[in-house]
């Protein structure tokens, strides 16, 4: 029985191993409940094939007809592909009374200097806008560290959801956020936010630099 443990314990081993080995986005600071969300995942189809299968089965219809509607083929990408992919085209930020500050992506994920400035004490939301093409995304989630003067001040995530490839580009809004206040919050910011699904690939990671000073500037 002993045996039987110590063999099942490598086993385990070698599929974490490779679990890490397959993502495209792993880094020191994933947490311990990403690790912990890791599943064992089924069979991969096309788009095309997800269509045409289980055409039996009403309640697979009907939640495949809810997650694509009338998804036409020819104008999300490469149907025949079993990975989806996702473009996050821009990031907007909205805070009450002033007109928003939109943000393109950098192809490199690297803005270049300082990205963007935002008032102390005031509240804003995020905005991304975002494209799915060639298979369904399961399980798309953002997370944001910040750190200042080398020291991590601030982490978050938010699951934005499985959404099926459709030529319209997908809008997702963030829970209203305050700026911190005060002489110790002012200053420059370095952050990382990355894109990744449920299978832990990495769609995009930025990396950035932002102020928070006394005024808008």
């Amino acid at each position: 029985m002993g045996g039987d443990d110590s063999e099942a314990s490598e086993i385990k081993t070698e599929e974490e191993n490779s679990t890490r080995r397959s993502s495209g986005c792993v880094t020191e600071d994933e947490d311990d409940d990403d690790q912990e969300r890791k599943i064992e995942l089924g069979p991969q189809f096309t788009l095309k094939e997800q269509l045409e299968k289980d055409k039996d089965d009403e309640s697979l219809r009907r939640w495949k007809e809810q997650l694509l509607g009338s998804v036409d083929l020819n104008a999300v990408g490469d149907a025949e592909s079993l990975e989806p992919d996702v473009k996050i085209i821009s990031l907007a930020i909205k805070s009450p009374g002033r007109p928003d500050i939109v943000l393109s992506i950098p192809e490199n994920g690297k803005p270049r200097g300082l990205w963007f400035t935002l008032k102390e004490g005031s509240k804003y939301r995020l905005q991304f806008t975002f494209q799915v093409s060639k298979n369904i995304v399961s399980g798309l989630r953002y997370t944001n560290t910040v750190w200042k003067t080398g020291v991590k001040v601030d982490s978050s995530k938010e699951m934005i959801g499985t959404l099926g490839p459709q030529a319209e580009p997908y809008m997702h809004e963030m829970p209203e956020e305050t700026t911190p206040s005060g002489m110790f919050a002012r200053g420059t910011y370095s952050a990382k936010t990355k894109f990744v699904d449920d299978d832990n690939k990495c769609y995009l990671e930025i990396n950035y630099t932002f102020d928070i000073r006394k005024d808008w500037q």
